[in-house]
This record gives C-alpha cells, sequence and structure tokens, in this order.
C-alpha cells in the first residue's frame, strides 16, 4: 500500500449499491417484454462490476471511497465505505454475480419457469444488499442490508411454491430472522458499552468493558452472523433450501448470502473485537472449536449424500468454517487463507452448481448414483466440476490449494496442531465426496441408454468462466482484479502489530 490510509468522499460505493435496486425497478416494468427483462439484468451485472471495479487502484493506494448518506440517530450514520476487505468481498460478488445472470437466463428458458420477472427482480434486489454489506462502514449499515438480504432472497428460495419449497421458505426465515434478532441485540449492545458503531481495523471494544460481558457481545454476534454462516448447529436451514432453482443455490453458496455471513464474522473479529482482545476474552478458542467440528462433522454428512445439491450443501456448511476458522488465528498467514478462500470458493463452489444445473436441465438427474458415465456425454460440464473438485480438495492448480495452503501455515505459525490436523483431514474428506462423482462418470458405464449433449450455451460457457476463474486464482492469484492484494491489505490493516 502506497502511503498512509485516507478516506474521500466518492459516489461510487452507492452507485454499487443503486444500480442493482434501479435494475430491480425496471426488470419488475419489462414483465411482458423478457428479452427487455433480461437485457436490464446482465447490462446491470456489468456496470455494477465496473463501478466496483473502479474502485481497486485507489483503494490499493490507500484512497478509500466514502459517503454518509444520513444519520439514523445521534452518533449513527448509514454511510458507505469501500476498504480492502469489503472491495475483494463486492468485487467477487459482483463478478460471479455477471456469470449468474447469463446462466440464469439460460437455465430459466431451458426450463420454461413461472414468474420469471420476480425471479431477476428478487435476484437483483440480494445483490444490491450485498454491495450495502460489502461497503457498511459501521455495525448498523451493516444491520440494515444483511436483513435486507435476507426478506429478499426468500422468494427465490420458495420459487418452485411447491409444499416443499415453501416449508423451506419458513426454515429459513426461521433461522436467519432468529440470527437477525440476535445481530441486533449485538449492535445495541455495542453502541451502549463503546459509544460507536464505526468498524476500525484491529477493532474498537476495550477488556477493559468486563470480560464477561464482552464475551456474552461476541457470542450474540456470534449467533447472528453464524446463521447465515451455516455454523453447527445453526446450518440445518441452508440443505433444505437446495428446493430452490440451481442458480439460487449458487447465490447462496458462492455470490451472496452464506458469503455475507462469513464476511460479517471477518468484520466483527478484525473491525468490532480486534483478533487480540478476541483471543483474551477466550472468544477465539470457543469458535475454533465450532469450526472445526463444523468442518469435520458437515463433511462427513456431505460423504452420506445422494443428492448431488445437498451434498455441494453440505460442503457449503465446512467450507464456510474454514473461513471462520482462519479469522479467529492471531497469524496473518491464517487470515489471508481465511479471506482469499471467500473468494477461491466462491469460484469452485458456483462452477459446482452451475454443472449440478447443467445436468439436471439435460437429463433431469439430481443424484449422485444416476451420474454413471454422464461425462462421456457431458464432457465439458464434467471437465469443469472436476476442476472445482480438485480446488475444493485443496489440490493445486486450483485457487483452492493457495487458501488452504495459508490456512495450514497459520494453524502451523499458531502451534495449533489439532486445528492442522482438522484441515488435513477435511481435506481427504473433500475428495472422499466429491471424486466419487468424477470416477462415476468418467470412469462408470450407465445402464441408461439415453442419448443427450451439453445444456445451452449460456448455461455451458459460464461454467467454463468460472471453471478457469477457480485456476486463475491457483496459478495467478493477483490476476487482473488483484483479489490476493485486497486480501492482503485487509489483513494488514487487521493485525498491525500483532504478534502471532
Amino acid at each position: 500500500m502506497a502511503g498512509p490510509v485516507e478516506s474521500f468522499f466518492s459516489f461510487a460505493p452507492l452507485a454499487a449499491v443503486l444500480i442493482s435496486l434501479l435494475a430491480a425497478v425496471l426488470i419488475s416494468l419489462s414483465s411482458r417484454r423478457p428479452n427487455l427483462r433480461e437485457t436490464w439484468t446482465i447490462v446491470a451485472a456489468l456496470c455494477k462490476f465496473a463501478v466496483v471495479g473502479s474502485m481497486v487502484p485507489t483503494v490499493l493506494a490507500g484512497l478509500y471511497p466514502e459517503i454518509n448518506l444520513f444519520d439514523i440517530a445521534p452518533g449513527i450514520s448509514l454511510a458507505l465505505k469501500a476498504d480492502p476487505l469489503g472491495l475483494s468481498f463486492a468485487l467477487s460478488a459482483s463478478l460471479l454475480w455477471i456469470f449468474t445472470s447469463f446462466y440464469s437466463i439460460g437455465y430459466m428458458r431451458a426450463l420454461k419457469e413461472h414468474d420469471q420477472t420476480r425471479y431477476f427482480a428478487s435476484f437483483a434486489l440480494c445483490l444490491s444488499a450485498t454491495m450495502g454489506i460489502a461497503f457498511a462502514a459501521n455495525l448498523m449499515t451493516f444491520f440494515i442490508f444483511y436483513e435486507v438480504l435476507t426478506i429478499s432472497t426468500y422468494p427465490l428460495v420458495i420459487h418452485k411454491e411447491s409444499p416443499a419449497a415453501i416449508s423451506a421458505g419458513r426454515k429459513y426465515l426461521a433461522f436467519l430472522l432468529s440470527g437477525g434478532v440476535a445481530l441486533l441485540l449485538a449492535v445495541g449492545l455495542t453502541q451502549r458499552v463503546a459509544g460507536t458503531l464505526n468498524f476500525t481495523p484491529g477493532g474498537f471494544l476495550s477488556v477493559s468493558m468486563g470480560q464477561a460481558e464482552l464475551l456474552t457481545l461476541f457470542v450474540l454476534f456470534l449467533v447472528g452472523v453464524g446463521a447465515k454462516s451455516g455454523l453447527m448447529p445453526l446450518h440445518s436451514w441452508l440443505p433444505t433450501a437446495m428446493i430452490a432453482p440451481t442458480p439460487v443455490s449458487a447465490l447462496l453458496h458462492a455470490v451472496a448470502v452464506v458469503k455475507a455471513g462469513v464476511f460479517g464474522f471477518a468484520r466483527v473479529m478484525g473491525f468490532v473485537f480486534g483478533p487480540q482482545l478476541a483471543g483474551e476474552i477466550g472468544a477465539t478458542t470457543l469458535t475454533a472449536v465450532i469450526a472445526g467440528a463444523t468442518i469435520v462433522i458437515a463433511s462427513l454428512l456431505a460423504m452420506a449424500q445422494d443428492n448431488l445439491k445437498r451434498r455441494l450443501a453440505y460442503s457449503t456448511v465446512g467450507h464456510l468454517s474454514y473461513i471462520i476458522l482462519g479469522t479467529v488465528l492471531l497469524a496473518p498467514a491464517g487470515w489471508l487463507g481465511g479471506l482469499f478462500h471467500v473468494t477461491t470458493h466462491a469460484a469452485m463452489k458456483i462452477t459446482l452448481f452451475f454443472c449440478a444445473g447443467a445436468i439436471y436441465v439435460k437429463t433431469g438427474r439430481e443424484n449422485v448414483s444416476e451420474l454413471d458415465g454422464i461425462g462421456r456425454q457431458m464432457p465439458i460440464t464434467m471437465a469443469a466440476f472436476t476442476i472445482g473438485a480438485l480446488g475444493l480438495a485443496g489440490l493445486p492448480p486450483v485457487g483452492g490449494f493457495l487458501s488452504k495452503w495459508f490456512l495450514a501455515q497459520g494453524t502451523v505459525e499458531t502451534g495449533q496442531p489439532i486445528l492442522l490436523a482438522v484441515l488435513l483431514l477435511s481435506g481427504l474428506l473433500n475428495a472422499g465426496y466429491l471424486f466419487p462423482i468424477v470416477i462415476r462418470a468418467f470412469f462408470k458405464s450407465s445402464k441408461d441408454f439415453t442419448k443427450f449433449d451439453e445444456a445451452p450455451p449460456l448455461m455451458v460457457i459460464p461454467l467454463l468462466f468460472t471453471a478457469a476463474f477457480s485456476l486463475l486464482l491457483g496459478i495467478y492469484p493477483d490476476g487482473i482484479f488483484h483479489f490476493y492484494s485486497l486480501s492482503s491489505e485487509a489483513v494488514a490493516s487487521v493485525l498491525k502489530g500483532v504478534v502471532p
């Protein structure tokens, strides 16, 4: 980073929020003109990414775009600010929204889904809320957009409107709104004990506030963001929500909802408590135990799932805890691995869900046991799936290898052999529930002699791009988008002066 950090007034963070909000309105007004509706979706995705990407050079130079919209209460404002942590999250979400938009159009056309206007408008609202979460300058702004994301995603979860979908929607709201209540209590208590809600690198709370009160506050935050993060036992809504269309599953797992949860945890750890204070009150040990257990148990549950999307859902539950585990380590390498895994996991997991959707559209098959020989008829799709599977198992040259490498290095630097063992075991388990799918697809013969080919180009091309992105993150981690540099700068700001 060049020079000291400074903030300057800019409309860019607000524009990133408003673009997809405007798109939702235009999409709703274009319900009788499908081509125009889809055009608004694509144009908004491209414009959002351009706005977010335009902030990268200034943020890496130590200049943070900021805008204070208005005061909600004395000392509490609705404010947006682009720092390295938020920009990295916003950049990956906006980039992947472009691919998801094209994929969604192909998926919806292929299956002739109903209520496509509501679907695309809700998608746009979700991305608007995600940008607000990424660029929130304080806890209150974060909370508002965090809850908007929950509500705007609900129509997508219940899109099929079947009894199972409605039931999944109720469960989704029950878990996430309950988490929201805990988060609101945490925000209120923070304001009372600290007198401020503004995110500060390294944290703004003090041990002088009382260890018991601080630990209570941390638990409230842990529940608040843990519900979206899939921390056990707050995870069960996530596999249930797989009743939603596949592009929605990709949104939940890679772009917005669960990533908002782990991003929120990183904010709380690095910009509210600070790693040192969290360690002093025992919060890091508590969280490491929960995250480690979640990683192992979720991986074991994934191996037992025959439904492909549910298997991928439990995989997500485990991989989200990798990120949380990284942020409870005082080691810079651990933090870097956790933050970089936000992006690498997003690229790899969205690829796998895209592949699952392509298989469903062409064959109607949803279960792993039905995928024998499918790689011979859909070789492009299954090649992309293989790349994602290799990355999630932590093998080079896919991006997941690098993020897991840094996580493992962080456990070594902090003298945590048990956590290192958890990471190594989970890598084997990842291979155990993903590699058999690849083996079935390419090396087993199907008893069903039905002939089929690849999904429509609007679905295949996006999954090829996300698979290539997964590889790029492993071969050239900074790439043209500077995800590695943004993660590194975020770590430097949080752990400045910390000696593991």
